[in-house]
């Protein structure tokens, strides 16, 4: 089993999803604390050596052994505190900064400790190991209904983002516009291809505009993180009382137009993608059949995991 053999008295399905659920929180560690959960698994990919055992692939679910085992130990992970997941993106705790100094595999015998503990006080259904994954690494029913859960969301997550990401610029600008929208707000302005003098929506509350808050909307559809010079630019446009700027941006934004954003005397919103795609998700039965079609969903709904 290669490399992951190499720590003693380990199984070959520990030792892997050790080293995997390690790697995954130092990526988040080392990019800000918190990033969506198909990067972080892109990343881990990237920095990990996999032997031919570690990619096979499961004849019944298609999941790579080693994506399986990292989307089922990280439930030890966030039982036990050291990670956060929430709509997509993952986050690493302060605990789970200091379980990396343990290592791959003490990390996970701890973060499995805390697991246990937390299953032994919760009313949870008794260990059923029909699963492969469950059968190679002793896992249990719970355990496995929230991974599953884990990678529906990413794999929903994952078909909304590609199908934003291969949207033109003024395709996305008009998404934008149709979330808006019902969220309650007219759109009287829609930027036309060329020179918008910085501002691409004009969002009101009435038809006139005559209630504030009377919002300026700057969009960014692109891969780059938008830096605090552009946030500072719609900044500038506010200028009436009841001026609200939203800025939207699929790329993110860098840390210091989020903290410039925090700190204004003005009101600035900032709207990643994974912010754009919950609202998008949360208002959507709120849209027109014309603005649903932009971007159309279908609800599945399935029994959430306990705890």
């Amino acid at each position: 089993m290669g490399e992951f053999m190499k720590e003693i008295n380990v199984s070959p399905s520990r030792a892997l999803g050790g080293r995997v659920v390690y790697e995954a929180l130092k990526v988040l560690s080392e990019n800000g604390g918190e990033m969506r959960g198909q990067d972080v698994i892109t990343a881990v990919e990237g920095r990990v050596t996999f032997d031919p055992w570690a990619v096979e692939q499961y004849e019944k679910t298609g999941y790579t052994r080693w994506k399986s085992f990292l989307h089922f130990f990280s439930i030890d992970c966030i039982k036990a505190g050291f990670l956060v997941k929430k709509k997509g993106v993952w986050f690493i705790t302060p605990e789970g900064e200091q379980a990396l100094k343990l290592g791959p595999v003490q990390l996970l015998t701890e973060a499995t400790r805390k697991y246990r503990e937390w299953k032994k006080n919760s009313e949870l259904a008794q260990p059923n190991f029909t699963d492969e994954v469950a059968a190679e690494t002793g896992g249990d029913e719970e355990r496995e209904r929230e991974m599953a859960v884990a990678e529906i969301e990413a794999l929903a997550l994952d078909g909304i983002t590609r199908a934003i990401n291969s949207k033109t610029p003024y395709e996305f600008q008009e998404l934008a516009a149709a979330l808006l929208r019902a969220m309650g707000y007219f759109t009287p302005f829609v930027s036309p291809r060329g020179k918008d003098g910085g501002v691409d929506i004009m969002a009101n509350r009435d038809p006139l505009g005559t209630q504030s808050p009377r919002i300026k909307v700057q969009i960014k559809h692109r891969e780059s993180t938008t830096p605090v010079a552009d946030v500072r630019q719609l900044m500038g446009l506010l200028q009436k009382d009841g001026d609200v700027g939203i800025f939207v941006s699929t790329g993110g934004f860098t840390p210091d137009a989020k903290s410039t954003a925090r700190g204004s005397h003005v009101h600035v919103e900032l709207m990643d993608l994974e912010r754009f795609i919950d609202l998008w998700r949360q208002f959507y039965e709120k849209l027109s059949d014309e603005d649903k079609a932009t971007l159309p969903l279908i609800p599945v709904y399935f029994m959430a995991p306990s705890g």
